[in-house]
């Protein structure tokens, strides 16, 4: 069976590479034509390929599995789902910095806070904890005070215990965690979706009932890879766009 041939990559030592190569494979199999092969190259020649070890392509193939892109079968190899195509959720790595500057500039409001049960969507983050902290909170523009998003974050409730509300009407949730609680960030995971409002986004952000919506899920780890913080963020899709600048060295 001929395999898919993915797309050459030149590797940037500044990004982890299983980042770089599962992102270069994930828009050559978004990219792919309708009579290409569904059957990926073995991981030993997938390394051999992006010019990596055999144990950082499992990793970008796992993560590519994670998004339902492909699966992999013992002793058949590993495939292309045949629905997969653009849209899915594109995950992205920047800076703790950029990100406490991209979450800085509205005026915030928290409307609610206290324990309760770990949510369902929220659950694989936390195994094994029955409990979190749940803190939600309304922004505004700083201008015209117009409703852009809201967020909900689910905190680990020993972090949670340390945490004055207060801080998160003056400051993003990154910055509470960095540098008043004194949480070592080892790395923040981002996916932005496309959807549509539910009652509850429609009344918070003042537009029609399945509205676009833009979706933002950020988890936050600790420098042991322990998950701290899940947000979910829910902008307005008539007052956002998600922009991304790539290094070309």
């Amino acid at each position: 069976m001929t395999a898919f041939a993915p797309d050459s990559l030149v590797l940037n030592r500044k990004l982890p590479l299983w980042y770089q190569v599962s992102q270069s494979l994930r828009a050559s199999i978004l990219g792919r034509r309708p009579h290409d092969p569904l059957r990926l190259p073995t991981e030993e020649q997938l390394a051999a390929h992006y010019g990596v070890s055999v144990l950082t392509m499992r990793q970008a193939l796992k993560e590519l599995e994670q998004e339902g892109l492909i699966s992999r079968h013992r002793r058949r190899g590993t495939f292309i789902e045949p629905g997969a195509r653009r849209g899915a959720p594109r995950r992205l790595l920047g800076s703790v910095d950029a990100v406490v500057a991209q979450q800085s500039g509205d005026r915030t409001t928290v409307i609610g806070h206290g324990r309760a049960l770990v949510p369902g969507e929220v659950a694989e983050y936390f195994p094994g904890v029955d409990e979190v902290a749940l803190y939600r909170r309304l922004r505004r523009d700083g201008e015209s005070g117009e409703p852009v998003n809201w967020a909900e974050n689910a905190l680990r409730t020993e972090v949670a215990d340390r945490l004055d509300p207060g801080d998160l009407e003056r400051w993003p949730m990154t910055k509470v965690l960095r540098d008043v609680l004194g949480v070592k960030i080892g790395r923040i995971t981002d996916t932005v979706e496309a959807t549509l409002a539910d009652p509850a986004t429609a009344e918070l952000l003042q537009v029609p009932l399945l509205s676009p919506i833009l979706h933002y899920t950020g988890v936050t780890y600790d420098a042991d890879g322990q998950v701290v913080d899940v947000a979910r963020i829910r902008y307005r899709g008539d007052r956002f766009s998600f922009s991304v600048t790539m290094e070309t060295d």
